[in-house]
């Protein structure tokens, strides 16, 4: 059985845990990381030398990497087509959504957790916040765009595009912060907020 290493309340385990929903896929979780530790513990450091969550062991195969872990469910467990095409053009609108996260959306995304939610009120920097949140509201403009002509990001149907952003787009709608109607980008949320795997994985506090 699929083991994961990864307490519930980090947003790249999460990833992983919706996928899973999404495939009905079962495996064996493990707390780890944040206020369970063991992060630098020696023989986690030999599964994952970054000593963050999640790993995931698959047999004799580890994996570290959240999107590349996402990636590999969907190549290996039935109907993983649906989150993730097989062929090349279709799969690069998916893809690009799946970097897009790394490298757009989620510095400012981290910088509001980090500023809202993990600093104390007297530590807070309202510059920084502040940057951050118009930051955010650019890089979700393009998103908005995006979905303004069809259902989901990747085309007519939820795939890997949404299963990574999910985090992002709920504490987006969540944190106590000035939002933009982004129209477009508030229906495309409507529709996969309600899923069980979204509700039982992403819809939590934020910590």
């Amino acid at each position: 059985m699929l083991k994961i290493w990864g307490r519930t309340t980090s947003s790249n385990v999460q990833k992983v845990l919706w996928t899973c929903a999404e495939l009905g896929i079962q495996y064996d979780r493990v707390d780890h990381g944040g206020p369970f530790g063991g992060n630098r513990d020696p023989e986690y450091l030999k599964l994952n030398p970054n000593g963050l969550v999640p790993t995931v062991i698959d047999g004799d195969l580890v994996m570290w990497e959240s999107n590349t872990i996402c990636r590999y469910l969907c190549t290996t467990h039935a109907n993983g087509e649906s989150l993730y095409p097989s062929d090349p053009a279709e799969r690069t609108h998916v893809e690009r959504w799946m970097d897009w996260q790394l490298s757009v959306i989620g510095g400012p995304m981290g910088a509001l957790l980090q500023g809202l939610i993990r600093s104390k009120p007297e530590t807070r920097d309202a510059a920084a916040i502040e940057a951050a949140r118009r930051r955010a509201i650019t890089a979700w403009e393009i998103a908005d765009d995006a979905v303004a002509h069809q259902p989901y990001l990747g085309g007519d149907s939820l795939s890997l595009a949404e299963i990574v952003m999910g985090t992002h787009i709920y504490r987006w709608f969540n944190y106590p912060i000035e939002r933009p109607n982004l129209s477009h980008l508030r229906a495309w949320y409507d529709r996969f907020c309600d899923r069980p795997g979204f509700k039982n994985h992403i819809v939590m506090p934020i910590t």
